[in-house]
């Protein structure tokens, strides 16, 4: 029998319509495929842009001479001369250090931290499951730090004179030391039902607002032992005919006490947003068991305030080791290079023209933040989150 012709006509349009909503249905599903991709092209060429392709490039610069020539400047490669200049060349006792002989205090140092770093591979080996790179990270964690001990116990006594990368990690580690430990304790006074806290904690916030320049610029002024506003006390005790700039470590304690006062701000909020935050029920089930204030902070709120002080702590050695306002402007890198940093070494190259050199010393503070972050967050943050 045969179909009648509307009936047919009402079939086709209906499969065109299938076929052509199938097709959207399609293109639509492609288009969710794709619009993540597309979205976030635009950031990741971006990253690019301003993150990575800086980096491959000042690489490239590292190992090359920088000249002045017609029409602009040229780059010729020279391979790891630029590297080899800094650990075995000329810059040597600038970046390294002045080496004093061998004594028995420091051979007595580094075998002390040798045999630690033995025994710190030992146990991996012997307890831990081994893996090829969990091995050559402790490796590399043990070379380091060995040659680094190395390098202060021969630098740091007798005639020997620190270089650019031990001032750098006295500023980074003694900083964070004191800035932590005082942070705390201004956190835990603050938190207590005190009269005028809130006075203190604004005022306590103070340092932070000020911009590093004029900290510098404020120091400087205060350590002047001649004309400072604190000349009548630096009288009293003896110390008018005392320059801090002559002397390598009282100007090196300058630079520490202005970055202490400077960045102590950042932990204390950061602590009192933590100590806050815990729970008081643990706080008081042990106030009614009987515990005392120094039991309630080892058991309760130390471990409360584990992770982010782990946190804080990397955050704060990741921007201390860019430290170059205080030495540049305080004491301008002297006596001599005895207050330079990594940083402020790489900016009076480049002040120079010696680019080459100055991306060289940037390459090797970025292996070291990577270095001790690394060691931070797998050896200390990551034992400490998994004790809680």
């Amino acid at each position: 029998m045969d179909t009648d012709p509307v009936v047919q006509i009402d079939n086709m349009k209906t499969e065109s319509a299938e076929r052509q909503s199938s097709r959207l249905h399609r293109l639509a599903t492609n288009a969710e495929r794709y619009a993540a991709s597309v979205f976030i092209l635009p950031t990741v060429l971006a990253l690019l842009f301003l993150s990575v392709f800086p980096l491959i490039a000042s690489l490239y610069v590292s190992l090359a001479r920088f000249d002045i020539a017609k029409g602009g400047f040229k780059l010729t490669f020279i391979g790891l001369d630029n590297y080899k200049k800094l650990f075995l060349g000329t810059d040597q006792t600038h970046f390294l250090g002045a080496f004093a002989p061998s004594t028995p205090t420091s051979q007595i140092l580094f075998g002390a931290v040798v045999i630690a770093l033995a025994i710190f591979l030992a146990r991996y080996l012997l307890i831990a499951r081994v893996s090829i790179g969990g091995l050559i990270g402790r490796i590399l964690l043990t070379l380091v730090l060995a040659a680094l001990t190395w390098m202060f116990a021969h630098t740091l006594w007798n005639s020997g004179r620190l270089g650019s990368v031990s001032v750098t990690l006295v500023y980074v580690f003694v900083g964070i030391f004191f800035q932590y430990i005082l942070g705390l304790s201004m956190a835990m006074l603050t938190v207590q039902r005190l009269p005028g806290r809130r006075f203190f904690r604004v005022v306590f916030l103070l340092p932070m607002m000020i911009t590093p320049v004029g900290v510098a610029y404020m120091f400087r002024m205060l350590t002047d032992t001649s004309k400072g506003p604190f000349t009548p006390v630096w009288q009293a005790l003896g110390l008018i005919n005392f320059s801090w700039v002559n002397n390598a470590w009282g100007a090196r304690t300058a630079i520490l006490i202005a970055d202490i006062w400077q960045w102590t701000p950042f932990m204390f909020i950061v602590l009192v947003a933590a100590l806050e935050s815990q729970p008081i029920e643990p706080l008081e089930a042990a106030t009614v068991d009987g515990a005392n204030s120094w039991q309630i902070f080892r058991h309760i709120t130390w471990p409360a305030i584990m992770p982010v002080s782990m946190t804080l702590i990397l955050i704060r050695m990741i921007e201390a080791f860019k430290i170059v306002d205080l030495p540049n402007i305080m004491t301008n890198g002297g006596p001599g290079t005895a207050t330079e940093s990594l940083t402020l070494q790489a900016f009076i190259n480049w002040r120079a023209l010696d680019i080459g050199a100055s991306a060289a010393v940037a390459y090797i503070l970025l292996f070291l933040v990577t270095f001790f972050s690394m060691i931070f967050v797998n050896l200390i943050r990551q034992r400490a989150v998994q004790a809680l």
